[in-house]
């Protein structure tokens, strides 16, 4: 199946995100959500981002006119969706909204129309099982930030179709990144890894560590690009809690969320997109 279309279903971060490298890379983009003023807020994050790509000499102001030519702003999810050959769904990590999504887009999108979304642990067996579209919905994991980070994990549920996996690996690998397959549950490879490491820095943390001395420990010691409490900063504290959650429920106690975590989240601190986390930032 040939993608020309791409539809993206939530403009926060990581779907401004999609929309932009997806535009990059010559598709015609819709970038949906139910907020107009988040529709607005993308497309400064996106004129952003091609504004740095001008900055470092790699796009010229002529081809950032031809990529934003590309993409499509719309608050309808019938009208976005329509003619998409590929959905990509980036809203909140909550199961029951994402299974009224792929409800709505079996009815809205064209039967053939390939639905992935862009969880970060919720199983797309168990998001799929409301729909009668499970061969045709696949997991399509990107990493914040989307234009930077190379790697997308592709997780083929119970029902999904080897051709809809193959069509998706091409999609991938047309981005300029490299599609690496992760098993169907829970978390996955990298949230399962990562959230249990966020985890356990917020309980380092409430033992007296310093963030900045944990971050510089993984960074000089183990190698790590950024350090943990950086990068749950990064993810959000709210998406490593439901990361935890999602986990405790399917794996067990000792994938439980830490109660600081819970208090963190609770208290708003959930990193850079509300300006505070372990950090501040502008």
């Amino acid at each position: 199946m040939e993608l020309r279309n791409i539809a993206i279903v939530g403009a926060g971060v990581m779907g401004s995100g999609i929309a932009q490298v997806s535009a990059m890379s010559g598709y015609s983009v819709t970038l949906t959500d139910v907020s107009a003023s988040q529709l607005d807020k993308a497309k400064r994050f996106i004129n952003g981002g091609l504004g740095k790509l001008v900055q470092k000499g790699k796009l010229t102001p002529e081809k950032v006119d031809s990529i934003l030519a590309q993409i499509k702003m719309n608050d309808r999810l019938d009208e976005s969706v329509r003619d998409a050959d590929l959905v990509v769904e980036a809203a909140f990590e909550n199961l029951d909204l994402k299974q009224k999504i792929f409800k709505d887009l079996e009815k809205y999108c064209k039967s053939a129309a390939i639905l992935g979304s862009n969880t970060s642990a919720l199983p797309i067996t168990e998001i799929a099982s409301v729909t009668k579209s499970g061969n045709r919905l696949i997991g399509i994991h990107f990493m914040n930030p989307v234009p930077l980070m190379k790697g997308v994990e592709v997780i083929q549920g119970q029902l999904t179709s080897n051709e809809t996996v193959e069509t998706t690996l091409g999609y991938v690998r047309s981005l300029g990144k490299e599609p690496i397959i992760a098993i169907d549950y829970a978390g996955f490879i990298v949230s399962r890894l990562l959230d249990v490491l966020m985890n356990e820095v917020v309980k380092m943390v409430q033992e007296g560590n310093k963030p900045e001395d944990i971050d510089r420990a993984m960074e000089l010691c183990a190698g790590h690009p950024m350090g943990p409490c950086k990068l749950l900063d990064l993810v959000g504290a709210e998406i490593a809690m439901h990361g935890m959650e999602t986990m405790e429920r399917d794996f067990g106690e000792r994938y439980k969320p830490h109660p600081l975590l819970k208090k963190r989240v609770l208290a708003g601190l959930l990193g850079k997109k509300t300006g505070q986390g372990f950090y501040k930032y502008e």
